[in-house]
């Protein structure tokens, strides 16, 4: 904090956080394993496990589980509201407990540095589906209830280690999921999902869930007949016609040829985002294989240039992974240089009016990058990552994306990495 000054400090705490993960004592866990009980809002494992283990290794955290997210607030730092992801990981130095008093805090090292406060559970969890299955299950919140995370299709088709992402855990989260007997359903059916948002709808009286993401595996062939485009964009169809104007509809895809990125506008998708994942050559070639092996990097950056012709610069937010810049065994063995890597990326899409957005690494002990390199990448790129990232989006006279909610330290909704914290209100 002392030698970035100019980055908030609610970002640096929360990207420490988000890069080494959290503990939590007992006290700080839900009373139940069932996601429609309880007063607290639990961690629905969206899409990747976002943990420092597997649930077996978990412990009570596993049985228990955490909040989808914490928010912190003063403490020692006076923080200003900031909203973190949970990612558990019980012998992180940062713990939340409750004190003598029951109320909950912050601790690292023992010290309390904040206050915590956990997301109350929202009316529509209680409500099930009318085949049994929980809201949760199938269109799960997070951000605090602004984005409602819709991932349709829970596993990937690129696969094993000659095809997965190096990073990536969407195929064993699949697996973990179905292995300790949680209800994690594959394909999501187009019915569920409205049936899912009806509830929604009808209980988010506050209208606090605005955006919607469509997202899941990689398609390199088809779904029930149907190729990428058309197998995301049936569900976008469905919202649009049955809830039109209720949320902004973005889209977590592959860089699609122009006319099938052209479907997904048509459908009626407003944002797009194909990840890009990593800038260096040599790193995407190595930690995204398959993507490699099908697309190519330079197709695929010529791809995403493209499909600004189809949302408008603006609205095209590929996400790219910070930190497996600094992985092992092939990443940058200095910050400066992972830095000029990155900032190499932000400024050829930049510089095109497209503005990416990011995820802090968490590295997941089932990948190869989390096995190797279980601390992840330091702090020290992190906070420098943030401080670059705004000065080039001033550079280009961008401002903060579409569709992730308000930007500002103590406004920003964000919570898987300190972007949105970061840059101005």
């Amino acid at each position: 904090m002392q030698r970035h000054s100019q980055v908030p400090r609610e970002a640096v705490i929360k990207e420490d956080l988000l890069r080494g993960g959290i503990a939590f004592d007992e006290s700080a866990l839900s009373d139940s394993a069932n996601e429609a009980s309880g007063d607290i809002k639990p961690k629905s494992y969206f899409i990747f496990s976002f943990d420092h283990g597997t649930l077996p290794e978990l412990g009570e955290a596993a049985l228990r589980r955490p909040p989808e997210e914490i928010v912190l607030t003063g403490g020692p730092y006076e923080l200003r509201r900031t909203v973190v992801s949970v990612r558990v990981n019980p012998s992180s130095p940062y713990r939340v407990a409750a004190d003598a008093d029951g109320l909950l805090g912050l601790y690292l090292d023992g010290q309390r540095i904040s206050d915590v406060g956990l997301p109350p559970m929202p009316d529509y969890y209680r409500h099930k589906l009318a085949n049994g299955k929980s809201v949760m299950e199938v269109a799960p919140t997070i951000q605090w209830g602004y984005l409602v995370y819709l991932t349709v299709f829970r596993v990937c088709q690129y696969f094993g280690a000659k095809e997965e992402c190096q990073y990536c855990d969407i195929n064993h989260n699949w697996r973990q999921h179905k292995a300790a007997g949680r209800p994690y359903t594959g394909v999501k059916p187009v019915e569920e999902v409205l049936e899912a948002l009806e509830i929604i709808d009808k209980y988010d009286t506050a209208k606090t869930s605005t955006a919607y993401t469509l997202t899941g595996g990689a398609v390199t062939s088809t779904i029930g007949g149907k190729d990428e485009a058309d197998f995301y964009g049936q569900y976008a169809k469905a919202i649009e016609e049955r809830f039109p104007g209720r949320w902004i509809g973005k889209v977590v895809a592959q860089a699609l040829p122009k006319a099938d990125v052209q479907r997904f506008h048509d459908y009626g998708v407003r944002i797009y985002h194909p990840n890009y994942e990593v800038w260096d050559p040599y790193l995407f070639e190595r930690y995204c294989p398959g993507k490699e092996r099908y697309v190519g990097r330079d197709e695929w950056h010529r791809r995403i240039l493209d499909s600004a012709e189809v949302f408008g610069p603006r609205n095209v937010i590929p996400n790219f992974v910070a930190g497996v810049e600094m992985a092992e065994p092939f990443g940058f063995k200095t910050v400066d240089e992972a830095i000029d890597s990155t900032v190499e990326g932000l400024r050829y899409f930049m510089a095109q009016g497209i503005t990416p957005r990011f995820t802090t690494w968490c590295p997941e002990p089932t990948t190869p990058l989390g096995k190797a390199n279980p601390l992840g990448a330091p702090l020290e790129y992190h906070v420098r990552l943030l401080q670059e990232y705004r000065a080039t989006m001033e550079e280009f006279g961008l401002s903060s994306p579409p569709g992730y909610g308000p930007a500002g330290p103590g406004n920003a909704v964000f919570s898987v990495s300190s972007f949105m914290d970061s840059l101005p209100a």
